[in-house]
């Protein structure tokens, strides 16, 4: 995994204290912390309604001292951009191309040092979608890593860190899990997230 602002000495203190302080004064709370068993694991990014989750996932993330990736449509890693959402954590992502962006991620995940956590938002877009894709399920299944289920509800303003859920195999039994933890959060759009 390449070099992040969350591995870059000195950088990440000063914005957790920006995160932390922003967070506060806007009204948002926090909730959860990653379980110190759980180094490495796949944070569901829900519900991905928004351009803003991206600024509010990263002052989360520094708040509650992760050590995060995540992917987003190869678009916004062209130049002058790329080498700043690289920096920010990014993974850039083909959606045009069949890739074997699962294996990839799950090899990527079991070949890192230290606390790594990969966040995946399961719609796949900010537009309105009815289906999930189910990625995120498959790479932690493959890395035999758990899937911590992170969420945002701007309707409370509230956002952190739910249950680890440990995939079993059996997909469509776990996705019913899944989404019934999610079904009471709203985005920023939430008219754009259906959660059956």
């Amino acid at each position: 995994m390449h070099r992040t602002i969350f591995s870059t000495p000195g950088v990440n203190t000063v914005l957790r204290a920006f995160s932390i302080g922003f967070l506060k004064v806007t009204g948002w709370k926090l909730d959860g912390a990653l379980p110190a068993s759980q180094p490495k694991c796949v944070l569901i990014a829900a519900p991905h309604t928004s351009n803003w989750d991206l600024p509010y996932t990263l002052m989360v993330a520094f708040a509650l001292r992760l050590n995060i990736y995540w992917m987003g449509k190869q678009q916004i890693f062209r130049w002058p951009f790329g080498p700043l959402m690289r920096w920010l954590g990014g993974i850039a992502v083909n959606r045009e191309q069949s890739t074997n962006l699962v294996a990839a991620s799950a090899a990527a995940l079991r070949a890192a040092d230290g606390p790594v956590q990969l966040i995946v938002p399961p719609e796949g877009t900010r537009s309105k979608t009815r289906y999930w894709k189910t990625g995120f399920y498959w790479i932690a299944h493959e890395a035999q890593v758990p899937i911590v289920m992170a969420y945002m509800d701007y309707a409370r303003k509230l956002s952190g860190l739910g249950p680890v859920f440990q995939p079993t195999g059996d997909i469509e039994a776990d996705m019913v899990a899944i989404k019934r933890f999610y079904a009471p959060f709203k985005g920023k759009n939430h008219e754009q997230f259906d959660h059956q």
